[in-house]
This record gives C-alpha cells, structure tokens and sequence, in this order.
C-alpha cells in the first residue's frame, strides 16, 4: 500500500511542478534572473519533499526536520498556485475571445503571480499559527443504556503522526496539553506514528509518553501510518513499551464497569468483524469503541456501542480537502449521534505532511462520558 501511495504522490506531484514551473516562468520572463532562481528553488524544494519521504528516518533529526518542512510547504504552495494560475488562464483565454487586453496579458500575468504568492504566504502563515496551537473541544456524552451513576473524564486524541517533523519538542508540548485536561483515561484513535518509529527511538520520545498521567491508562488502536513503517508489530511493540495499551480487535474492561474496544486499521485486511471483537462482551455495559477510519458506521451501530472514536481524515487538513473528506465519509469530522450510538470523529492533534491548518483545526477531545 505505502509504495502505490508514494508512487501516486510522485507522479501527481510532478505533473502539478511542472504546470505550475511553466507558469511561474512564464509570468516571471519581464525580471531577468530572477525566474532562474525561482526555477533551481522549485526543483530543490521539489526533490526535498522526496527525500525526506525515502531518507528522511536515517538523516540527522535536525536536518530531516528543516526539509521536511521545507518540502511540504512547497508543496501546499504548488498545490495553491495550480488554482491561481487556472484563474490566470481562464481569464487569458477569455481575453483571446473578447480582447480586452493585451494579447497574452504579460502584465497581468506577473502582477497575479506576485499576488498571489503574498495571499498565499499569508494564509500559510495563518494555517501553522492553527497548527501549532490546537483547539480544545469539549463534549458531553451519556450512555443510553442504564445508568450507574458514573462519569469518567476521556481525554482522546488522534493522527499524532510523531516522527521527523512532529518531534519530541511537540511529544512534550501534546503531553503537557493532555495532563492539563486532568483525564481520568486518555484513547488514541490511531496514526501515533508517521512512517515507523526510528525517528521516535532516535529522539528518545519515550521519555515524555510515559509521563501522560490517566489513573486509569492510556489504550491505542493501530492506525495506516503505524502500519507504513518498519512492521505493524514494532510499532505496537513500541507503543507498549511507552505504557500504552495497544487493541488490536480486543477489549479491555475498566474498573468492572465499561469497556474500551479497539479494532485493527482497515489496512490489515484480517481484521476481525466488530460482532466478533465484542462477543464476550456484557452488552448491559457501556462501550467504547476505538477505530482508527470513520467507516462502516453501522456496525457500531448494530453492535451496541455507545461511543466510537475515530480519526483519519484530518478533516481534509487544508482547503478544499475539506471538501473531499465529506464526500468520501459518511461523517468526514465532529460528532454524530446514529441510533443510539455517539460518533465523534477527530481532525486531529497532529497532521501528515504540510504543517498548516486552512480551514481546519488540530485538537484535543475532552469529552465528560455519563454512564
């Protein structure tokens, strides 16, 4: 799966370099040099998105870090200039119609590139600034079934994605801004890792997940991230020995009075059915179900569970993503009550790739569970 995503990546990435190179230098031919530069800095910064993706988990931490985010930037730069330059040529072709300017409008063409080359490092700069400070969002769940008179406080969380760019300074910031929620339990909803977990060794982020502070643990599922890197097994193996209770299609029962389910990512085409993870479960109790992808939401449903937590989507992660994700899911982002099962999908606290947030928002769960 991982080497039909980056081949498609590749492929894709360099039909939209090469559009938007085209066109960059074509606005930039009035001012000499400069589109030269502008031409030996897109096929560095291209080659970069590349090499951090292949060699990214052996280079030096530091340096990894400042070309990934190097390359993924430009890359969220690409992907906006394709739409300011199909603006550009939409209008060139209407002058061809009616003439209403300059044949070929070269005047228009580098003032529009200049433009938009400021509202995009704008809005980028506005996207991190929502990256690196994440929303807290708060809810208010019950159980439908009887009541016990109790209350746990969840701390959930999704898509962390550590590894070269969210690094142990973000481990350290993301655990503090757990503990600060005073969780009773905290749940992963999948993605802890982002291409395997050698990164993780070598900044020794061990030492700051271990000291999360939930009385009652700390459980994971597995998301399609932490199967892209060395083995899915590693990564839960790692996960373990950071403290963390890893569900792989099991159930966990909590003080003899809920349960936390977790099933496999759907890239494990074994995973077994939710009717089976739960089997031997007391049905009279609440449960609640980790999966890392919003998918086949009824078998929550028909299951009895009360409330799923999932991840994934990002909810697109930048503009128009967003979009996509709505169409693709069911529920792409935020909560969803379906029968008389509670669904609440994260964009969540960390993100793949470009380090911005257009349009989205990383967050933390806090959500109050009555039962």
């Amino acid at each position: 799966m991982k080497y039909w995503f980056f081949a498609f990546m590749f492929v894709f990435m360099l039909m939209l370099f090469g559009y938007v190179t085209l066109r960059s230098w074509q606005a930039l031919q009035s001012v000499g040099n400069i589109k030269v530069y502008f031409l030996v800095a897109s096929v560095a910064l291209f080659l970069s998105i590349f090499a951090s993706m292949i060699f990214g988990n052996n280079m030096n931490p530091i340096f990894a870090k400042i070309i990934s985010f190097a390359g993924f930037s430009y890359m969220l730069f690409v992907i906006y200039m394709l739409f300011a330059f199909l603006l550009v040529d939409i209008v060139r072709i209407a002058n061809t119609i009616f003439h209403f300017g300059p044949t070929g409008l070269m005047t228009f063409r580098y003032y529009a590139f200049l433009a938009s080359v400021i509202v995009f490092f704008v809005t980028m700069a506005v996207g991190h600034y929502k990256f690196i400070n994440p929303e807290i969002v708060n809810l208010n769940i019950q159980s439908d079934k009887p009541l016990q008179g109790k209350e746990v406080k969840i701390v959930a969380v999704s898509d962390l994605h550590f590894g070269i760019s969210i690094d142990k300074a973000y481990a350290k910031r993301y655990v503090e801004l757990i503990n600060t929620q005073n969780p009773d339990i905290v749940l992963i909803a999948g993605d802890f890792s982002d291409r395997g977990i050698t990164p993780l060794i070598k900044q020794n982020m061990k030492e700051e997940f271990m000291k999360i502070k939930a009385p009652l643990g700390i459980y994971s599922v597995m998301g399609n991230h932490d199967f892209y890197g060395e083995n899915r097994h590693i990564a839960a193996d790692y996960m373990k020995e950071c403290g963390i209770n890893v569900l792989r299609d099991t159930v966990s029962l909590i003080n003899n009075e809920f349960y936390i389910a977790g099933r496999d990512d759907l890239s494990n085409s074994g995973r077994k059915s939710l009717f089976d993870v739960l089997q031997n479960t007391d049905k009279t109790r609440p449960i609640v179900l980790l999966d890392h992808q919003p998918s086949h939401l009824n078998d929550a449903v028909t299951n009895n569970v009360d409330l799923q937590i999932s991840g994934h989507t990002h909810n697109g992660q930048f503009f128009p993503g967003s979009l996509f994700v709505k169409r693709i899911f069911e529920h792409g982002y935020g909560y969803l009550k379906k029968g008389k099962t509670h669904f609440y999908v994260s964009s969540g606290l960390g993100l793949w790739g470009p380090q911005y947030r257009i349009g989205t928002q990383s967050e933390l769960v806090v959500i109050k569970f009555r039962y």
